[in-house]
């Protein structure tokens, strides 16, 4: 691990807002704020016509034209098919998150001086695509991305430092249990953690990329399109302008309804005027099914890390639509705990990623000299253990049906990771060639239904090789959730290495031709 000269800090990148923090020279966590005086930046870019602007605000959204603004595309990571076309460029998932990374890194600046390092934030079930995506959008934002962390693993360490816990040797190494309930703008987390204040170990996690608070909001913005189909006879669905409307109405009525039981909402539309007075009861009604998809996972993993109702010492909150009341009912129903509201829920990933990279500079004798030495030893008495979030198998011939093809799961999910495991398989047919390895993540038996991540091949098998002719398959995960893979024809000791090929990953030169044209051609404000 290389560290470059200057400051190290820990990123958010959220699907709504992000964050940027590091540790102050007296070792506590600390956000850091924008140019506007906030502590979290809207994840929003406006592609204007001579500037990019991220992180706009209402009113200035609000006279753009819609296919200008871009939003949620933490959602898009690693997705190869998308992109926004701007200035006759095509500005992918990686470049757009890189630009929301660069604008942060110049404020931020603004106050501690040059960042060089930094640690990444993403969902625990971000797939390995989805996190090559993100180290690809820092390096492009011009950061040297030192680690990738798990955001529940981040919010376990903000809140061990909170109780003035984290690296203590000198208190009792009693294990904790706890379950980190993780419901930001766009994604979804659960994940159980077993700690001392020295060592931090996951014990089951699950979730889903595509559920967040974006998805609260949408559910009551189509039920003023109806409401305003049903009384008006016209469709606000169908304008862009209208839609940006009814979204930003219905994301500050889901807010108010946080500290309120009920809200009134205006929308306009042709000159027509919808006014509603809508109860916190009849929204949580109308989301119910949303809330009840986060509950099943919630439950699926207590059972999987082996916890029943009431054996957690603590069950803790991260992101922004935790602030809904109805998640604290369903979680102390779920789990027999209240749960607790010592984190801030914007703040805390961003936290505990910059208490991870000042951990990782302590480790290597790196970083800000002016943190106390007691706080470095703390750091350093530090060990984290996760779990990969996504089995992952090989496509393989079904034994018991040699017409098809099947996933063969070679290391299963929740397994402690790093980790790798070797297994032994046969040529398909006599004198065969060469051998295909497709590796897949996921649990389903059908590889369709599986997401292939790469693939490679072992060329120049030795001739007269009868069928069944052992290949050594080998899979790994390091430590931040990586994966490598090798696979050996033991015949004739012929080895293809374990770079994968990634349709949608970046290349070494690609990342610095997007770093150029980002640094020369964008003027980011």
């Amino acid at each position: 691990m290389k560290f470059l000269e200057g400051r190290t800090v820990g990123i958010d990148l959220g699907t709504t807002y992000s964050a940027i923090a590091y540790l102050d020279d007296d070792g506590n966590p600390t956000v850091l704020n924008n140019a506007d005086g906030r502590p979290i930046t809207p994840s929003v870019v406006l592609l204007d016509d001579d500037r990019v602007v991220v992180g706009p605000s209402f009113q200035r959204i609000s006279v753009a034209s819609p296919d200008q603004i871009i939003e949620a595309i933490k959602r898009e990571m690693g997705n190869k098919d998308f992109h926004i076309v701007y200035q006759e460029k095509k500005l992918t998932p990686e470049f757009i998150s890189a630009l929301i990374m660069k604008k942060m890194k110049q404020d931020a600046e603004d106050v501690i001086g040059p960042i060089a390092n930094a640690v990444i934030t993403v969902p625990y079930y971000f797939n390995d695509v989805r996190r090559k995506a993100t180290q690809d959008a820092g390096r492009i934002a011009g950061l040297n991305v030192i680690d990738i962390i798990n955001e529940p693993t981040a919010a376990t360490l903000a809140y061990a430092w909170g109780k003035n816990e984290l690296g203590r040797t000198d208190l009792n190494a009693d294990e904790r249990t706890i379950l980190v309930y993780d419901l930001g703008g766009g994604t979804f987390d659960v994940t159980v953690v077993r700690y001392t204040p020295t060592n931090f170990r996951v014990l089951a996690t699950d979730g889903d990329v595509m559920l967040g608070g974006l998805d609260w909001s949408k559910r009551l913005a189509d039920h003023l399109v109806e409401q305003f189909k049903q009384k008006f006879g016209e469709d606000p669905g169908s304008d862009p302008e209208a839609m940006l409307q009814f979204h930003q109405e219905s994301e500050d009525a889901k807010r108010d309804l946080s500290d309120k039981s009920q809200v009134p909402i205006s929308v306009y539309f042709k000159g027509k005027t919808l006014s509603v007075s809508l109860t916190r009861a009849e929204f949580e009604r109308m989301t119910a099914d949303l809330l009840q998809r986060t509950k099943d996972t919630t439950e699926l993993v207590m059972q999987q890390a082996g916890v029943k109702a009431g054996m957690l010492d603590e069950v803790i909150l991260v992101g922004g639509s935790t602030l809904m009341p109805v998640v604290e009912q369903m979680l102390k129903e779920v789990t027999g705990r209240t749960p607790s509201r010592e984190l801030m829920p914007e703040r805390a990933v961003a936290e505990g990623a910059a208490i991870h990279a000042s951990i990782l500079e302590a480790r290597n004798n790196q970083g800000n000299s002016k943190i106390a030495e007691a706080v470095q030893k703390r750091l350093n008495s530090v060990r984290t253990s996760d779990v990969n979030s996504h089995s992952l198998g090989i496509k393989i011939t079904d034994p018991g049906d040699r017409s098809r093809k099947i996933n063969h799961i070679m290391i299963p999910k929740n397994t402690p990771v790093p980790h790798n495991v070797k297994q032994r398989f046969g040529t398909n047919q006599a004198n065969q060639q060469r051998v295909h390895v497709e590796i897949l993540e996921g649990d389903a038996v059908d590889p369709a239904a599986c997401e292939l991540i790469g693939d490679f091949r072992v060329f120049n098998l030795p001739e007269n090789l009868p069928k069944g002719s052992p290949i050594e398959i080998t899979y790994a995960y390091d430590s931040s959730g990586r994966i490598t893979a090798t696979a050996k024809e033991l015949t004739g000791n012929v080895e293809a290495n374990a770079e994968i090929v990634r349709d949608s990953g970046m290349g070494d030169k690609e990342i610095v031709d997007a770093l150029e044209v980002l640094t020369n051609d964008y003027d980011i404000e």
